[in-house]
């Protein structure tokens, strides 16, 4: 008897210490509070600084928001995408879905630099990327959410996990559907999130050949894309084209007007309304925007809370491009 009970004291008290370990590692975040007393003039700082970059150029709130998604689909949330490559380190800026086209990372300088002046050593540049892109959206006239708080700071980044896993422009359905279900996300968290490209714009290289060879695009819209992104690859390259025509720098639900139309500026956009499983979420966001808005707002929350660092883990850097 005496035994038995030392045997099943033993493992109840494995099992706590399982369920413990197993606690940590999901890693919870804490509410938006969760500097009010270490730096309880964060939230204005940062908004300050993307207002004001905002105002000289409005795709910079597009391009913060793209750098926090491209952030969390590798290894989390963690801040590791704004790291530089050093002689001896390689980050993921120059991985193919940010070479050239990732930016916005001055702001985030620009914050961090302006938090650490206020409460140094406090604030991850991991929480600041998800501040700045909550505050990119609702100033552009999108939702606002309480973002949740406490992640740390990367020391490690992977240019090939960024290579894999950052959904691309070229993915039919099903693989979109993959990229996102492998973060954690469901099917509906990817058309709402998707929405994201209601403002922004993209490369001639990006959606040439859509306009080009696609037969499920709006004909007039190829042809007036046509006029900056000539057929022969190496000419205009780089030039740029609205990701949403109508209200580019508008935070609003017009991207999903477009798909009904055919006028999805990338295939992965008209992917999502294609005959497949997602219209139905397309046609209910193009028709309701206070749907879209509140989903979204949902939807970003819960893809910052892809496997972030808390507690011990990860560092708080001093300078967002470079670990400490």
């Amino acid at each position: 008897m005496a035994s038995s009970a030392a045997t099943s004291s033993m493992f109840l008290s494995s099992l706590l210490l399982l369920l413990l370990l197993v606690g940590g590692s999901m890693a919870q975040l804490s509410p938006q509070s969760f500097y009010s007393n270490s730096c309880p003039n964060l939230l204005p700082t940062v908004k300050n600084v993307v207002q004001a970059a905002i105002q000289k150029e409005p795709r910079i709130g597009a391009s913060i928001l793209r750098l926090f998604f491209h952030d969390c689909f590798v290894n989390g949330c963690d801040g590791s995408l704004l790291l530089d490559d050093t002689s001896s380190f390689i980050g993921e800026k120059n991985a193919a879905p940010n070479f050239q086209s990732a930016r916005g990372f001055e702001v985030i300088d620009n914050v961090k630099t302006a938090v650490e002046k206020a409460c140094p050593g406090v604030v991850s540049c991991a929480d600041i990327l998800a501040i700045a892109a909550r505050d990119s959206t609702s100033i552009l006239g999108g939702p606002s959410w309480n973002v949740r708080l406490g992640r740390r700071d990367a020391r490690t980044a992977s240019q090939g996990a960024a290579n894999n896993s950052i959904p691309q422009p070229t993915f039919n359905l099903n693989r979109l559907m993959s990229s996102f279900s492998a973060v954690g996300l469901s099917t509906n968290d990817m058309v709402v999130l998707a929405g994201a490209h209601t403002i922004g714009q993209a490369r001639c290289t990006n959606f040439r050949a859509r306009i080009y060879n696609e037969t499920n695009v709006d004909a007039t819209f190829a042809q007036n894309r046509r006029s900056s992104c000539p057929r022969a690859s190496g000419a205009g390259d780089n030039n740029l084209a609205p990701l949403d025509l109508q209200t580019p720098t508008k935070f609003d639900n017009n991207y999903y007007v477009n798909l009904v139309s055919r006028k999805g500026l990338l295939h992965s956009d008209q992917q999502l309304f294609n005959g497949g499983a997602t219209d139905s979420a397309v046609r209910r966001y193009s028709s309701n925007p206070g749907q879209f808005a509140a989903d979204f707002a949902a939807a970003m929350i819960r893809m910052g809370n892809i496997k972030p660092l808390t507690g011990m883990n990860g560092e708080i850097r001093k300078n967002c491009r470079v670990r400490n």
